[in-house]
């Protein structure tokens, strides 16, 4: 089962994530906040809202309640890996 481990905010809608295979990697989230559907995803558009996250559960969760499937996360990463 793949786990969210470590997630630092790095800028704008980009938080770097580590997954417990090892990967760590720069998720991209504002094409996700952008086209929400949900206003609860859409609220996230404010950055400050955004960098308000924490680990929890095995994933990342924002204070307004969102959160996302480590799976689903693992799918936003850019090609680049991030800086360990």
């Amino acid at each position: 089962m793949l786990h969210v481990i470590d997630a630092k905010y790095i800028g704008d809608y980009r938080i770097s994530v580590e997954f417990n295979d090892g990967c760590r990697f720069v998720a991209d989230f504002e094409s996700v906040i952008k086209s929400g559907h949900r206003a609860i995803v859409r609220q996230l558009a404010d950055i400050n809202t955004f960098r308000d996250f924490a680990l929890q559960a095995y994933t990342i969760t924002w204070s307004n309640g969102v959160d996302f499937a480590p799976e689903f996360i693992k799918k936003l990463i850019n090609p680049e890996p991030s800086p360990a």
